[in-house]
């Protein structure tokens, strides 16, 4: 099953690469492949097979790229692609948003695992690894406490984000030009355009492509300390567009255009003009999330008591 799903998922992350090249130009070979989705010469081999079997690319030793594919449309779903771990991060925190818990509410393994359907030691594992963040507490005999988020956290979190990203995104300038990241820059650039042309009615699906493009900015610096810590900054960055839907077209709708912006400055090269891009998008992120957060704890503060009061899974 994890093979299975090592493959998938990059098979759609070639379906990405590929839709970035223009059709009759050559694959890279099997090892060169394997080394730019991260997996092994083996299920880069099993990638060219499905891309040949689509009719994405050539059979026979050249592999010319006949069509560029539609990413969205071919791609496999993502319940197929996502690791057993990062299903139950996005359920957690879909909990969180749902159930909105107050700080001290007690959190029930079984009864997370049962809502979940997962195995009970699949949550304690997840449990394990969030509780470094800072946002739940193991307490002896009581199980695991909900401590919620406050201002104080956001902003810490920010700063992290904001030293990271700004070196990460002058690392672009030195970018050689046949970089794999200029090619995946472009890739997002189209995603952002069909999106911005249809965000009447598409405008929810933005949190995902934000997730994607700020990842990508980071992989120009890798750092295993950073990227470690940076599961938490992409988990509550993709879900605080969900915390306040005032306004949520339109917010969305400026962020988008803000990362258009944003990656003409990486395209320019320039280091000066790459850091007043990003810092301008950071700081008009940041205050989009403080106000998401100030809204959330009005929407609190505005329930009956009794609803206020610290709740508790069974």
């Amino acid at each position: 099953m994890k093979t299975d799903t090592v493959f998938k998922r990059a098979y759609n992350d070639a379906l990405g690469f590929i839709a970035g090249l223009p059709e009759g130009e050559i694959l890279p070979s099997e090892n060169a492949l394997g080394r730019r989705l991260g997996v092994s010469r083996t299920t880069a081999r099993k990638v060219v097979l499905a891309l040949v079997a689509h009719g994405v690319i050539s059979q026979g030793s050249e592999r010319k790229i006949l069509r560029r594919p539609d990413v969205i449309e071919e791609r496999f779903p993502e319940s197929e692609t996502v690791p057993m771990s990062a299903q139950v991060e996005r359920q957690f925190m879909d909990w969180l948003l749902r159930d909105d818990p107050r700080p001290g509410t007690t959190i029930n393994e079984r009864e997370l695992a049962r809502r979940f359907g997962v195995a009970t030691t699949g949550i304690r594992e997840f449990l394990n690894r969030f509780q470094r963040f800072g946002l739940i507490d193991k307490r002896p005999n009581a199980g695991w406490v909900f401590r919620g988020f406050t201002t104080s956290f956001a902003l810490e979190l920010f700063e992290v984000r904001e030293m990271y990203e700004v070196r990460s995104a002058i690392a672009f300038a030195a970018l050689p030009e046949n970089s794999p990241l200029w090619r995946d820059v472009e890739a997002l650039r189209r995603e952002h355009e069909e999106l911005l042309g249809h965000v009447a009615e598409r405008y929810r699906e933005f949190s995902d492509l934000d997730s994607r493009f700020h990842l990508l900015i980071n992989s120009a610096a890798p750092n295993r300390f950073i990227d470690s810590f940076y599961d938490l900054i992409t988990l509550i960055f993709h879900y605080h567009y969900k915390w306040n839907k005032r306004d949520e077209r339109q917010r969305n709708e400026v962020a988008i255009k803000e990362h258009l912006t944003y990656m003409d400055a990486l395209r320019s090269r320039n280091r000066g003009i790459i850091e007043l891009a990003c810092r301008a998008h950071l700081t008009s992120a940041r205050e989009s999330f403080m106000r998401s957060t100030q809204f959330r704890g009005e929407t609190a503060a505005g329930r009956p008591k009794a609803e206020r009061a610290a709740k508790q899974i069974p």
